[in-house]
């Protein structure tokens, strides 16, 4: 006798419909992006329309929606079967039969907006720049390097983890095993997969991008260069087993580790100091074309600084209830393409004022929260989390990390990303904590003011820290200190 034993488990899927997802893409676009997308529903749909519009280009569009509703109505009654019983309910919001879930596709990812200028407008108040250059994204140019490539989906896929996982540096410092989780890929990805897919990364731009460390970035950067140039063999050796030499500038050690002249210690040692340790910063520089706008400003009333959503740059939609009235009266069919279109505009009227409201409250509770930061500075930046925000508008933790996606603040004292106000906690002496960034502004204060000739090492500024009442190890004052792109106290000294 044969025994079958059946193994059933119950999984827990989100899926999310049509809709929703097309809300979250829009609560996360930056303005512009916004801005675009909303003028190509307009220039499509015509049921809405631009407050702004004039009336003779309202006239036109009335004229033609005429047209269009007349030559539906009229399609629909002469092919509508004939029937004797009522006619069956219908839900204008539906999504329509099933449930699609939402998945990750490297297509959509890949598709970006040049940042073009936005339409004219003019603000009165001087005081508040609301204009600011962006940075040229790294990982939109690395996918337009794959452009000329032929890979398969899953090839695709395992560079696009890859891009998406390199930090502001171009370096990227996450283990295979941690970029994408064991069941994402069947079979599983092998590491030789991994290495040939960060191998492409590595040869789509600039020399450096994609190092797993920085022997590998320099080495990355000496290999591109021409193999007759001169030095070049020896800085690679120096880069791949002595870089602590080289940070000491201890030239005779390396003569000695390398087995060469401290001559030519010395030219290969200059050769690598004319390389590039942190590859991405050639993607910011800034381009007349790339602009972000503040979605939001900062003014201070009384003893407050309060925050107002930048009516300049919001886009402007409205439903036209006069063709949405003449639509109804035509008696079109409840699933011609005209309604389906007047479907689209009142869920993206509803989408706009649902997307601006939230994007107000989260500006206003950021700026609650950092007062002292528009008072006094980053030294004044309090430790914020997206939770807190979160549980104090009683919206999940996602919907506040996209609404703060790609949105700004303009403040008397500049323009700022939404996210550049959360930092975590660093604990101080007295018990109380300060914020990540309000420490890295500190180290910065101390650089400035130090005695050239005498930098200030790793270990005294983290004692200077704790005078000051801030508690921090050695190796975290390295990592701020390299954060806010200055050398270590070596590089530092002045002759």
């Amino acid at each position: 006798m044969v025994q079958l034993t059946y193994d059933i488990q119950a999984r827990q899927q989100t899926s999310l419909t049509p809709r929703l997802q097309q809300s979250v893409k829009l609560l996360q676009m930056s303005t512009l992006d916004f801005n675009r997308q909303v003028a190509e529903a307009i220039a499509n749909n015509p049921f809405l329309e631009d407050p702004a519009e004039g009336a003779h280009a309202s006239g036109l569009r009335a004229a033609d929606l005429a047209m269009d509703v007349t030559k539906e109505a009229s399609e629909a009654h002469s092919q509508e079967p004939a029937s004797s019983g009522p006619p069956a309910a219908h839900e204008p919001d539906a999504d329509g039969p099933g449930v699609e879930h939402l998945e990750y596709n490297v297509a959509d990812s890949a598709s970006g907006y040049s940042g073009d200028y936005p339409g004219t407008h003019s603000h009165a108040d001087n005081d508040v720049g609301l204009w600011a250059q962006s940075p040229i994204n790294l990982q939109d140019s690395l996918r337009a390097g794959l452009c000329g490539y032929e890979l398969s989906a899953r090839e695709r896929c395992l560079i696009e983890f890859i891009i998406e996982a390199l930090d502001p540096d171009g370096y990227l410092r996450t283990s295979f095993s941690d970029l994408a989780g064991a069941k994402q890929f069947s079979p599983p990805v092998s590491d030789s997969e991994w290495i040939t897919a960060l191998k492409l990364v590595q040869q789509l731009d600039t020399p450096g991008l994609g190092a797993r460390d920085l022997s590998e970035c320099l080495s990355l950067q000496l290999n591109a260069l021409h193999d007759d140039t001169v030095g070049r063999g020896l800085a690679l050796r120096i880069a791949a087993d002595a870089l602590e030499q080289l940070g000491r500038c201890d030239y005779s050690g390396l003569a000695r580790l390398m087995a060469c002249t401290e001559q030519q210690a010395r030219q290969a040692c200059a050769l690598i100091r004319r390389l590039n340790p942190r590859p991405a910063a050639c993607f910011t520089p800034v381009e007349p074309s790339c602009y972000v706008i503040a979605d939001a400003i900062v003014r201070k009333v009384g003893k407050l600084w309060m925050t107002t959503t930048n009516q300049d740059v919001a886009p402007q939609v409205r439903l036209n209830n006069t063709y949405a009235k003449l639509f109804r009266e035509s008696h079109g069919g409840d699933r011609s393409p005209m309604a389906n279109a007047l479907q689209e505009a009142r869920w993206l009227v509803r989408s706009l004022e649902q997307r601006n409201a939230t994007i107000q409250r989260v500006a206003q509770a950021i700026v609650a929260r950092q007062q002292t930061f528009f008072d006094y500075g980053a030294v004044a930046l309090r430790p914020m989390m997206l939770s807190e925000i979160a549980d104090e508008l009683g919206l999940h933790e996602s919907t506040i990390s996209r609404a703060t996606n790609h949105k700004y603040l303009a403040s008397p004292t500049g323009i700022f990303e939404f996210k550049h106000f959360f930092s975590r906690k660093l604990a101080t002496r007295s018990g109380g904590s300060c914020s990540a960034m309000a420490v890295r502004a500190l180290i910065q204060e101390m650089i400035e003011e130090e005695n050239p000739k005498e930098p200030l090492s790793d270990v005294v500024l983290a004692r200077k820290l704790a005078h000051e009442g801030v508690l921090v190890a050695r190796r975290t004052v390295s990592k701020y200190r390299a954060q806010i792109k200055r050398p270590a106290a070596e590089l530092r000294r002045s002759a």
